[in-house]
């Protein structure tokens, strides 16, 4: 009876060692650096927690969200410290698939370009963020280039798939 007992308290202390890649990505979506912290990386978790906030005080992302989400586009631009922002996207995509790499035994071949691309779109998007208008809309610092990241994650789907 009481090796049933200490087998159970086991595998209830080791569950986090069966995380899945999908619950570390979305960890990682949520905050960069907790995806790491599930994995058990860490220092690297912890310096993606810290550039998340240091990127985010100083830019002032938060800010820009909120008048974002009240329709606020120009309130967002004038919020927004443009230099700060742009390292946003890459840490922010950095620590997604550095994640998911971390989580599985072996990545695809050339995985890592969806995620690259992911990062290079949005910065770009970031700089367009104040002039450019689709369909006579203003997307902004946070809109812009969060609808570039999906824009970038295509292109580097169709481009893996290219060259493989």
């Amino acid at each position: 009876m009481s090796m049933i007992f200490y087998e159970s308290i086991y595998w209830r202390c080791h569950k986090i060692d069966n995380t899945s890649k999908l619950e570390v990505a979305l960890w990682s979506i949520a905050i960069p650096g907790f995806g790491q912290l599930l994995n058990k990386k860490y220092v690297k978790g912890l310096l993606l927690i810290g550039l998340e906030f240091l990127i985010n005080m100083n830019s002032n992302l938060n800010t820009a969200i909120v008048s974002s989400f009240y329709g606020n586009t120009s309130a967002a631009i004038d919020q927004i410290d443009y230099q700060w922002l742009m390292f946003y996207p890459c840490v922010y995509m950095f620590a997604i698939w550095d994640a998911y790499k971390d989580s599985v035994t072996s990545t695809a071949p050339l995985s890592f370009i969806p995620f690259a691309l992911a990062a290079y779109f949005g910065t770009i998007g970031v700089i367009y963020s104040k002039t450019f208008i689709l369909w006579g809309v203003l997307f902004g610092p946070v809109w812009l280039p969060i609808l570039a990241i999906f824009f970038g994650i295509a292109i580097g789907l169709l481009i893996r798939k290219a060259i493989l």
